[in-house]
């Protein structure tokens, strides 16, 4: 099995904090979301992962220390990790064409800018299986249609009519991945552009038409990390999660002084709090000092700085120096206000 990772936007809805980090590599609960997301499928699909693409931008902004941590994570699965470029963002079909070479085989697409929990078996009748889940305004979403036998026949972008209720998600898997590869090499050929750009839903409706059995893959939570908001209230969720799960997120080694910390929160190494408060809900990375202060429901990055603050709803970037009564903020990397 393959894992296949589009992943060379540059976030712009999350500024300031992709001004300097990638997007999947910001961190949500302790562990970047691209880590998170492909770990989380390699326990679902539960068989072994050969191969880990990867789609980056330009080495610019997806530079060596972004290669070496996404080797990392492939190792740590026991695969294989190949790299490639998008140099130009023309859609999600061209995307995946860009690791044409690595598209042979059973593999999983996956898009790494959401995050999921799920728990099921692939249907080995399918040729292929689109995630979905359910959401209470289909309009706002790209939406599946379904036949008698439960089979994808139709993919609908923002339907202004009720085609149905379940939302696509951005991960996708293939029996084949080949065949899909085909197909959006004829898009390519035959400039077939929706948006000026050429987008994988052409690649899937050419394998519809073609007879191919699409199936429908149910995800119990399903988590954007769009803006600063909704990230937040991503981190706050996983938290959660992870929490319930038994997974131990405080460093043996914080160093607490007159304070406080509330579960469930991430705490990671070398972090120093002195008469503060720390959560419930806070991701408070490697490094951090925190004096005079109260947090909750917040995601600080690492090495940063902060006193005399009152924080809730608030994203921190890494090496920041915060000192100030704002609460809801949103401040990017080696920023300094105080």
């Amino acid at each position: 099995m393959k894992i296949i990772v589009p992943m060379a936007g540059r976030g712009s809805r999350l500024r300031p904090h992709t001004l300097t980090v990638p997007k999947p590599l910001i961190p949500v609960a302790g562990k970047s979301i691209v880590h998170r997301l492909v770990e989380d499928i390699a326990k679902i699909l539960k068989e072994p992962i050969e191969e880990v693409a990867f789609i980056l931008g330009d080495e610019a902004f997806f530079g060596d220390d972004v290669v070496k941590s996404l080797e990392d994570l492939a190792k740590g699965l026991g695969a294989k990790a190949s790299i490639y470029r998008q140099d130009q963002p023309l859609g999600t079909g061209h995307a995946i064409m860009c690791a044409k070479d690595s598209l042979s085989g059973p593999a999983v697409i996956a898009y790494a800018d959401t995050l999921i929990r799920a728990d099921f078996e692939l249907d080995p009748e399918a040729d292929a299986v689109i995630w979905v889940k359910q959401v209470e305004q289909p309009e706002a979403f790209g939406v599946v249609k379904l036949n008698q036998n439960n089979e994808i026949i139709e993919l609908v972008e923002k339907p202004k009519e009720f085609v149905s209720d379940l939302a696509v998600i951005g991960i996708y898997y293939f029996k084949e991945v080949g065949v899909l590869r085909n197909e959006l090499q004829n898009v390519l050929d035959n400039n077939i552009q929706n948006g000026g750009e050429y987008q994988i839903n052409d690649g899937i409706k050419a394998m519809m038409a073609n007879g191919k059995v699409f199936k429908t893959g149910s995800v119990d939570e399903w988590m954007d990390c769009g803006n600063k908001d909704v990230t937040v209230e991503t981190n706050t969720r996983m938290l959660g999660f992870l929490h319930n799960d038994g997974e131990h997120l405080v460093d043996y080694g914080v160093k607490l002084e007159n304070s406080t910390i509330i579960p469930p929160c991430y705490i990671g190494e070398n972090v120093v709090l002195k008469n503060t408060t720390i959560g419930p809900n806070v991701s408070l990375g490697n490094g951090c000092h925190v004096t005079d202060s109260t947090i909750k429901n917040s995601l600080i990055q690492t090495y940063s700085q902060i006193k005399n603050a009152d924080l809730d709803n608030a994203m921190i970037g890494n090496h920041v120096s915060y000192d100030g009564k704002f609460t809801s903020i949103s401040i990017g990397d080696y920023a300094v206000l105080e």
